[in-house]
């Protein structure tokens, strides 16, 4: 007898079935959002980005580099653009020759890549340079009059587009170069870290939000003068830091100062000036710029520009603010008592006296030893004593037998190791 077999149950076994559940899982896993959050260093990028000045990010493998650009991109409504510069030839960026009907007269035009024709039409864009540590020397050779100039065979880049680059460190790099001097000093290098917590919201779906600095515009004209001074205060008293080319060829292929990039931390002081950047941010962009020694010297040089004027100081010493960081109170103390000094007056140094006193009530003790000692130094015969002095007779002593006990100390300690 014959019988037969049902036809089976359909099921979500089939191939096409599975495929659109695992893409529905994927939207599901791709399905984030993002918050306002303070990141020090998408603060920094995105006012070099907004300055329109190239910036080269510098990470090892896998920190996330090529994911801030791309939410840097959609939260700037820019198009982003990635190019792999380290499988690129350099004709790739200079552009291929193509020869006309008539070379002759009409010479040989340079076709610029699709990408490049792309970004154009498009007006704007976010072109991000991949792997810039891994192109050999003639490709960055090309890069050259990219990042300088902004051309791309024919093409001429529209203002509208800014170029970021991102690089791994020689160690950390597959077949890595350093980058040639010329190209360096090109960009401005940003140091880029994972934050953990950063990660773990991330992972957890909701990542921080890139936003373009808010720029006062009552507050340019200020910040265009503050940064001019600034910069050019320094380089007047340090004339040697005009230029600087490092002596290694690894730091060579990092920031250093030349006028090029010493025009380039002018605008970002004016930038970060008039957005109100905090001091962290400052200090990424200037040390990425210039270096770390003439950026922490620059630094110091803008803290001496925030310092209040000795002689309001004197002016006023009971109503006196003083910074509260101690090495500006302390610059702020010792500016007071070389201004003593520039022109003693028997009611300048009472006033100096007051000054100490009430930066003894308000700070830390220590700061006030060396200038109280100093002014003690200038004090004329004719001059009486002030009452004022009595507060602070205590803390120089305290610090005299305090410095006299080290000495003490370092003597038996150099006896013993004879």
């Amino acid at each position: 007898m014959l019988t037969s077999t049902p036809p089976s149950a359909p099921t979500n076994s089939a191939p096409d079935s599975q495929l659109a559940v695992a893409e529905a899982l994927m939207n599901l896993l791709r399905d984030t959002t993002t918050e306002p959050r303070p990141d020090i260093q998408l603060e920094a990028l995105t006012l070099a980005v907004s300055a329109d000045l190239p910036v080269l990010l510098w990470g090892e493998p896998g920190i996330g580099k090529t994911a801030a650009l791309t939410q840097l991109a959609a939260s700037l409504d820019l198009p982003l653009t990635t190019v792999i510069a380290s499988v690129h030839e350099p004709s790739d960026f200079s552009g291929l020759p193509i020869v006309g009907d008539d070379p002759a007269e009409q010479g040989v035009p340079m076709a610029p890549p699709d990408w490049a024709v792309r970004i154009v039409r498009a007006g704007k864009g976010l072109l991000f340079l991949d792997e810039l540590s891994t192109a050999p020397p003639a490709v960055q050779a090309a890069l050259l009059r990219l990042v300088l100039e902004r051309r791309i065979g024919a093409l001429q880049l529209p203002p509208g587009v800014r170029i970021v680059a991102a690089a791994n460190p020689r160690s950390s790099a597959a077949d890595g170069w350093e980058l040639s001097p010329p190209l360096a000093n090109r960009f401005v290098h940003l140091q880029w870290t994972h934050d953990h917590e950063v990660v773990v919201r991330g992972l957890a779906g909701t990542w921080p939000r890139a936003t373009l600095p808010r720029l006062d515009p009552e507050k340019l004209p200020e910040a265009v003068d503050f940064a001019r001074r600034a910069v050019c205060g320094l380089l007047s008293a340090r004339p040697t830091l005009v230029h600087r080319l490092p002596t290694t060829e690894t730091r060579r292929g990092g920031p250093w100062p030349s006028p090029r990039s010493w025009d380039m931390t002018l605008n970002l002081i004016a930038f970060a000036t008039a957005a109100g950047s905090s001091r962290e941010v400052l200090s990424q962009l200037v040390r990425g710029t210039v270096g770390d020694g003439p950026g922490l010297e620059l630094l110091a040089s803008l803290d001496r520009m925030d310092l209040p004027d000795p002689e309001d100081l004197l002016a006023d010493p009971a109503n006196a603010v003083l910074p509260e960081r101690g090495d500006l109170r302390q610059a702020a103390l010792d500016g007071v008592v070389a201004a003593v000094r520039t022109r003693p007056d028997r009611a300048r140094w009472d006033a100096a006296w007051a000054l100490l006193v009430r930066a003894l009530e308000t700070g830390a003790p220590d700061l006030v030893v060396v200038p109280a000692t100093t002014l003690a130094s200038l004090r004329q015969e004719d001059w009486d004593v002030p009452a004022a002095i009595e507060h602070l007779a205590g803390v120089v002593s305290l610090s005299q037998r305090a410095d006299r006990a080290a000495d003490r100390v370092a003597r038996v300690g150099a006896k013993a190791g004879r």
